[in-house]
């Protein structure tokens, strides 16, 4: 049972990893699966193995029965037939199977008292797979360094080493193409601030950040797997990446918040319930970045990855949930009072912006946590960078709806009250009323 549990966390195992040159340290570790990394092979890819400190302790020291440890690599749907197999009891070891393409075992050790080796495994069928370490003796705990790079080899006399996952190798460029998408979108912003200086509200400003913040981040994160692509190590950028990821975060989900609440709008406070959102939102992502960095850094072969993968998934969902709720709030309470306030009447009329923008955030939240993780499982592993195009496509949609819908503007209709509509609002609400009689 145990093993089952650990091959359909594999299958769960998300394609999001940096696929970098990766140093792991495994300490008395029994598990019967452990994953490393998941990466797209072309038909010249590589997989460097570095073992350092390696240490079995154990009822067994005989070489050939650890035939039944080491590495193998595997695609996501030879683990179906794996799995099958062993329910089957056809085999007893992941290692028997013949969906899998061993790369190392320890049965080919020199010795147990000098266990350190390098090993070179070429890989020419172009697919989706995991490194995998499998250790099918119960009672066997195995400690060591283990230092993994996949690459592939770029075309030519060069043979250049891309470090990037075969349907991610395009991604640097795809980022980088966002990043200025955001400072050109940056640069109109001002342009708009300045034009309208005498209509501009706090929230312009901060709309402002957001975007720069946003626009940082891409291009952090472009700079990022740029380095990775040449040389399988970021070279610092995570680390600015990390940062503006979560002043972005931050930001983008406090941006929600004060418009949902029509802060600067409508009113220049935040009652203490609104408040409270934004004391629940903001420490909430201070542990999604967290969590992210831990699932960035270890990848799955850590024993509380997918602990943190939970984590991450279920603070994303609070957070994303958490910024409706002032938008209902603003709408309840400006429905109770157009009942009794002709003006507040026209205000909900106009304040369709709002009800509309609780439409828009809902579909934006859904389109790029489930359609874009959707993608991801559904798209060849070629393509896999489309599912990034998608999510930024989306994200910048709702950046270019948000700044459209609550530009500055002298004659907003949102705020202008004139006798026609507010007869016009009258005349609603009190077919709304007949209409519920």
């Amino acid at each position: 049972m145990s093993l089952h549990l650990h091959l359909l966390i594999l299958l769960s195992v998300a394609s999001l990893a940096a696929a970098e040159i990766r140093y792991s340290e495994i300490r008395s570790d029994a598990r019967p699966i452990i994953p490393f990394d998941e990466f797209g092979f072309t038909h010249r890819g590589q997989l460097e193995l570095n073992i350092t400190k390696l240490s079995l302790s154990g009822p067994t020291t005989d070489l050939s029965a650890l035939s039944n440890v080491g590495f193998f690599i595997c695609t996501r749907d030879a683990w179906v037939h794996v799995l099958q197999q062993i329910e089957d009891a056809e085999i007893n070891c992941v290692l028997e199977s013949d969906a899998v393409h061993k790369v190392y075992t320890f049965d080919r050790l020199p010795s147990l008292t000098n266990a350190d080796f390098n090993f070179l495994y070429a890989e020419s069928g172009a697919d989706q797979y995991t490194l995998v370490f499998a250790n099918c003796l119960p009672q066997l705990k195995v400690s060591m360094n283990v230092r993994s790079a996949m690459y592939n080899l770029e075309g030519g006399k060069s043979n250049r080493r891309d470090y990037l996952s075969a349907g991610k190798t395009v991604l640097p460029k795809v980022y980088f193409m966002f990043s200025l998408i955001y400072f050109v979108l940056a640069a109109v912003w001002i342009s708009v601030l300045y034009k309208k200086r005498l209509t501009v509200f706090g929230i312009h400003f901060f709309m402002l950040s957001v975007v720069l913040l946003k626009a940082s981040n891409l291009l952090c994160e472009a700079e990022d797997k740029s380095y990775i692509k040449r040389s399988g190590s970021a070279h610092g950028w995570d680390v600015l990446f990390y940062i503006f990821s979560f002043l972005k975060g931050i930001t983008l989900f406090t941006l929600i918040v004060l418009i949902g609440t029509g802060w600067s709008f409508l009113k220049p406070y935040l009652q203490d319930k609104e408040k409270k959102v934004l004391m629940i939102v903001i420490p909430l992502q201070v542990v999604a970045n967290i969590a992210q960095v831990v699932i960035d850094e270890t990848g799955p072969f850590g024993q509380d990855w997918f602990t943190w993968k939970q984590v991450f998934l279920l603070v994303d969902v609070v957070c994303c949930c958490a910024v409706l709720f002032p938008i209902v709030w603003s709408i309840k309470n400006l429905r109770e009072a157009a009942k009794t306030d002709g003006k507040a009447a026209v205000n909900l009329m106009k304040l369709t912006l709002f009800r509309q923008y609780y439409v828009v955030v809902i579909c934006y939240i859904y389109f790029t946590r489930v359609v874009v993780y959707a993608l991801e499982t559904i798209t060849l592993y070629k393509y896999l960078w489309t599912s990034v195009v998608a999510g930024e496509l989306a994200t910048l949609a709702f950046y270019v709806f948000t700044g459209y819908k609550f530009k500055p503007e002298a004659h907003n209709p949102y705020f202008v009250i004139d006798d026609e509509e507010e007869e016009a609002a009258a005349e609603q609400l009190k077919l709304e009323d007949e209409f519920e009689l």
